[in-house]
């Protein structure tokens, strides 16, 4: 009972100490039970069948991803349990000197531990249960949910979850406080805060060579996953350049921390320059002894800006993409004349490829003329051997070595120019007229558009039929025909209508509208042609649909996960890394404190000394930020490289945003570190 009692008087009157902890276990708490609650948002309940469906993927991710989440808030907890010893070693010390056994100090740090533990759980959950009533806005928001049925809700799964999760947290950190306190020697206890930490002047010669070797390094890194990125043609190699960025990152924090000081006390007039000395030695020994912990911080706010801009403008991209890339309710495509060596297909299946999307609907009681308007028909065809290969010419050779990853031997899509502008014209898109010696192709996939580019520009000159065709153009026109909600046509040869006849069709599609102007009568549309298709896909026939209805589904719900993940991993990956900067910029104070009683003693005066403080801890904090913008400028570059096919619209948005959240809470740490590090160095 006494031991609680002391516990709880420690706990009030390091309160100060404990404020930063206190903060981010909140935070933590807070966070993890808002994206674990998402499942649970009662205005989710009028929600359509697919939208549940995607909803509960997203709750089974988040779930999984709370469980990697749990990991780092745990190393991140016990790293902060570190500080607060550290901070009162010599408390500590008096309770050994005073004949108080180390088993009764690790009590006091166990009930010490517990009751944070509860307050912070407590008080995290309030916060967590009144945030996720916001999320719930914005998760109705993003799945087009009824708002009238919003009440009031309490996860109690989502807290159960919490508070196992945090329990266990809990738990190790009272092993290691306990394992700690046994581990350490009164001596160290009592006068650990006097020693100076010794500044080591580094070679200067080896820190230069290996500062420029490792940008170099870093500069290679950056140029395989940008403009380099199609040497990486397999998934294993991109983990090249990744473990180069790694280890030349370590080794810039690692030359720099040997280079700065001897460079600053070459500038004498600056080194000496008010309490400039003082500040640049401190900031000296710091890195010295943090090279590893300022790579891991600064790699976790790499990713932080990579993941919270990329999930961000996917869900920008894709939602702009939507109206784009979809201007029409319904496209149907079916395979036609198929033959049995065309795959594994049934024999009702190569019977039912002679006939026409229109004819298989009708033989399914579908009345197109009653259901559908704005109908356009129209064929796809193929020319037996003209390949992608074949249609780069002589060109082959120089892309095989570029790309290498492409698909060479697919046959490649052709369409009449009648056809393409009676789509056009529907969609909105420009339409073209060719001369009967002339083709162009229509895309709207980036990477292909440059690939055929390089052939059009070099009047790249097509055979169908055994006749030649020249390009009207010297570049792709951007286009499309198969609705979606990406960029993914990666090539069209539109030819006059008399290139082609009827025994080169492979396609038939049928694109138009519902006759219906309200949500419910277009979904009731919608539903009737998915029974048909999936009724009859690959087993009476090849017919699929694409719907405006299901693409927006779709894309809302890929948007919803890949924006809650990254929110939830980017916040956290935040709050760690800038948590244990602060954390380690205090411990520093409370080391420190002699330091400055120093320079009050020789008549330093008070405005002087927290400027000093402020630049000290402006400098610690902006370093790694510094470096992990730098990289996050290729690392983003190289996001949009790998997730072009969404498109990048949403990118400056989404960066805005990502600035947001990083200048709010690593701006608020930055903030509050310095007016608890001026408390402490304050103290008599």
């Amino acid at each position: 009972m006494m031991l609680c009692k002391l516990s709880l008087k420690n706990i009030k009157k390091s309160f100060k100490d404990y404020t930063i902890y206190f903060f981010t276990l909140i935070l933590g708490v807070a966070i993890f039970y808002v994206f674990n609650a998402i499942g649970s948002q009662t205005v989710l309940i009028n929600t359509t069948k697919s939208t549940y469906e995607i909803i509960d993927l997203m709750v089974n991710m988040l779930s999984g991803v709370s469980v990697f989440v749990s990991f780092i808030l745990g190393f991140l907890i016990i790293y902060a349990s570190r500080f607060l010893i550290k901070r009162r070693n010599k408390e500590f010390g008096i309770y050994l000197t005073l004949g108080m056994s180390k088993r009764k100090i690790s009590m006091i740090l166990f009930f010490e531990t517990l009751f944070i533990g509860l307050i912070s759980l407590i008080v995290g959950l309030g916060v967590g249960v009144v945030l996720s009533q916001l999320m719930s806005i914005l998760v109705a928001n993003m799945f087009d949910a009824d708002m009238t049925k919003f009440t009031f809700t309490f996860s109690t799964s989502a807290c159960i979850k919490t508070f196992i999760y945090f329990g266990i947290m809990y738990l190790l950190v009272m092993l290691f406080n306990v394992y700690t306190i046994s581990k350490c020697k009164l001596i160290s206890l009592l006068y650990g805060a006097k020693k100076a930490e010794k500044v080591k002047l580094k070679n200067q010669v080896i820190c230069t060579i290996i500062f420029i070797i490792s940008v170099i390094i870093l500069g290679i890194a950056y140029y395989l996953v940008t403009a380099g990125f199609e040497f990486l043609d397999t998934a294993d190699k991109i983990f090249i350049p990744i473990v180069m960025g790694i280890v030349s990152t370590f080794f810039i924090f690692w030359s720099v921390s040997g280079l700065l000081l001897n460079i600053f006390m070459s500038m004498k007039k600056t080194y000496y320059k008010g309490l400039n000395s003082f500040i640049l030695r401190q900031f000296s020994s710091k890195i010295n002894t943090t090279v590893f912990s300022m790579t891991i911080i600064c790699l976790m706010l790499f990713v932080t800006v990579c993941v919270l801009s990329s999930a961000l403008s996917i869900k920008n991209s894709m939602t702009a993409n939507l109206e784009e890339l979809a201007p029409v309710d319904i496209e149907l495509y079916k395979m036609l004349n198929l033959t049995p060596e065309d795959g594994e297909n049934t024999n009702a299946v190569i019977e039912d490829s002679k006939f026409s999307v229109r004819d298989t609907l009708e033989k399914n009681n579908f009345n197109i003329s009653e259901k559908l308007m704005d109908v356009v028909e129209c064929y796809l065809y193929k020319e037996e051997d003209f390949t992608l290969a074949k249609s780069l010419g002589g060109n082959l050779d120089e892309i095989l070595k570029k790309y290498r990853y492409l698909k060479y031997d697919s046959l490649q899509n052709i369409m009449k120019i009648s056809d393409y502008n009676k789509i056009a014209k529907l969609y909105g898109n420009e339409t073209y007229t060719l001369d009967k010696d002339e083709y162009l192709i229509i895309a709207d996939f980036e990477s292909m558009i440059l690939i055929r580019n390089q052939v059009l520009k070099e009047n790249g000159i097509i055979t169908i039929q055994g006749k030649d065709y020249s390009p009207k153009y010297k570049e792709c026109k951007k286009g499309f025909v198969e609705i979606s909600s990406n960029h993914i046509n990666d090539g069209i040869f539109i030819v006059p209508d008399d290139a082609v006849d009827e025994s080169m069709q492979y396609g038939n599609m049928i694109i138009g509208n519902y006759k219906a102007f309200d949500k419910d009568g277009k979904r009731k549309i919608n539903d009737e042609l998915q029974k048909i298709t999936s009724k009859l896909w690959n087993k009476e026939s090849l017919i699929s649909m694409n719907s405006k209805i299901d693409i927006a589904d779709n894309s809302i719900g890929l948007g919803a996960l890949v924006t809650f993940i990254g929110l939830y991993l980017g916040l956290i990956f935040l709050i760690s890394s800038v948590a244990i900067l602060s954390l380690k910029e205090l411990s520093e104070s409370t080391d420190n404190k002699m330091r400055f009683l120093m320079l009050r003693k020789i008549g330093v005066d008070e405005k002087l000394l927290n400027q000093a403080l402020f630049r000290q801890i402006g400098i610690f904090f902006m370093f790694p930020l510094l470096i992990a913008i730098i990289h996050s400028i290729f690392g983003i570059k190289f996001c949009t490289i790998v997730l072009e096919s969404f498109g990048t619209k949403g990118l400056l948005p989404s960066i805005i945003m990502t600035a947001i959240f990083i200048v709010v809470i690593y701006g608020g740490y930055f903030l509050l570190t310095y007016y608890c590090s001026k408390n402490i160095i304050k103290e008599k």
